[in-house]
Formats: C-alpha cells, sequence, structure tokens
C-alpha cells in the first residue's frame, strides 16, 4: 500500500533535524540534486538522502511516497529552472528557441538528474505550466490544433532527448568522454578513402562538429519546418 503523503502545509518539521535544518520538500530536492551530481544516480537513496539531510530516511516519505516520487520531482525542478525569467515575447519562433535552449541548458548543468529525468511525466505544476506555455504559443501563432499538438510533441521530446543524449556524455568520467570525441580525429580520419570516401571527405567538418551538440541545429530544423507549416495554413 502506498505511503500517505502529508499535505504540503503540513508537511514542515516542528524541529530542525540533527544538522538544524527544517525540512521541506524543495531542501530534499536541492540535496537529491546535489548527491546525484556528487555520486550519480547510484548514489541517491532514501538511506543517504536521509544522511545528508540529518534526518531519518522515514521522515522523507511525509513529502514523497518514495523515490520514485522524488525522481519526478527532480524532473520537475529542471523544468522549472528552465522556466525561470522566460517570458512569452510575440513572436512565436523566438519564444519557443530561448525556451527550448533553457530546457537543454537547465538539463545539462544537472546531467546526471537530467539522465535520470528526462524520460520521466511528472504531473506536476511547474511541467504543466510549460506544457500550457508551448501549446499556447503555437496556437496563438495561428496553428491549428493538431498540428499545434504534432509541433509541441516534436519540440518538448526533442528538446529532452538531446538533454538525455548530451548529459550522458558529460555524466561519463573525463578519460572516457575525451576518448570518445577524440575518436573523430583518430579512427575516424584514419579511414581509408577508397572504402570510406564520404566520410573520408568530410572528415575535418566531422571532427570539428561532433564535439558539440547538435540540438541547437536540430531545434532550428524543427522551427524552420514549423514555420513553413504556418506559411501553408497552419494544418
Amino acid at each position: 500500500m502506498a505511503k500517505q503523503v502529508v499535505p504540503e502545509e503540513g508537511r514542515r518539521r516542528r524541529r530542525p533535524t540533527r544538522t538544524g535544518t527544517v525540512l521541506s520538500e524543495r531542501l530534499i530536492v536541492e540535496t537529491a540534486l546535489r548527491m546525484l551530481r556528487e555520486h550519480g544516480s547510484a548514489g541517491l537513496s532514501a538511506r543517504r538522502l536521509g544522511a545528508a539531510l540529518g534526518a531519518d530516511p522515514s521522515t522523507l516519505y511525509r513529502y514523497f511516497t518514495g523515490m520514485d516520487e522524488l525522481t519526478r520531482a527532480i524532473g520537475e525542478e529542471l523544468i522549472g529552472r528552465a522556466l525561470d525569467g522566460w517570458a512569452v515575447g510575440g513572436d512565436w519562433r523566438a519564444d519557443l528557441r530561448e525556451l527550448g535552449l533553457r530546457i537543454h541548458r537547465a538539463y545539462l548543468a544537472h546531467p546526471q538528474a537530467a539522465v535520470l529525468t528526462a524520460s520521466r511525466v511528472s504531473g506536476r505544476p511547474r511541467e504543466i505550466a510549460a506544457d500550457e506555455a508551448v501549446l499556447g504559443v503555437l496556437r496563438t501563432a495561428g496553428f491549428e490544433d493538431p498540428a499545434a499538438v504534432r509541433i509541441y510533441h516534436a519540440f518538448i521530446d526533442q528538446s529532452l532527448a538531446f538533454s538525455a543524449l548530451d548529459a550522458g556524455a558529460l555524466a561519463l568520467a573525463e578519460e572516457d568522454r575525451s576518448a570518445d570525441e577524440a575518436m573523430w580525429e583518430t579512427t575516424y580520419a584514419a579511414l581509408p578513402a577508397d572504402r570510406y570516401p564520404h566520410i573520408a571527405a568530410t572528415a575535418g567538418l566531422l571532427a570539428a562538429r561532433m564535439a558539440d551538440s547538435a540540438y541547437p541545429v536540430a531545434l532550428e530544423m524543427l522551427l524552420e519546418s514549423a514555420a513553413a507549416r504556418l506559411a501553408a495554413g497552419g494544418r
């Protein structure tokens, strides 16, 4: 049976923990983000989180039904950080471009958390606010609802997919990431032109680009495709 979650207003401890802090949902999420950054997903557990907070692990269940709900709350925190400071300006392409890049940056600031949460749907307020904002931008721009939903789907999944992909690289050990990046200048650049003419012809360009994220380019392609659809009537 799932544990009962105490409403937000009733969750705060009346006494500080043994480290002198007063628990809150936000403090738990921020501490979990720090633990993920320092130790990776394998280092995040109720026991370790309780120890970091100076509280009994069972206390965490006054705020979350379990670690899975905490995971969704971490994902919502990353989306919330992307939304902070973003506002609709009236140019739908500029608005979505900025939001997409903000999402990407917010997740890459916490790569271990990004890998853990990018595929999750939290159903929490800030995630809902982001979804409402993107659909609002598209519908206000003149896209009919079926087109708005398709573009929204592509936009949000593209943002999160690239966030997870790029975060996965950042979460690697430094030596492993460097070895992967060097592959374009060693293995690929050395391939024989008679067997791999297209790779050989573009080896220098590949080495210059492949260490960087393709997300800005992919995002621009998506927005250009959406603009062409809008020019054709928004359907």
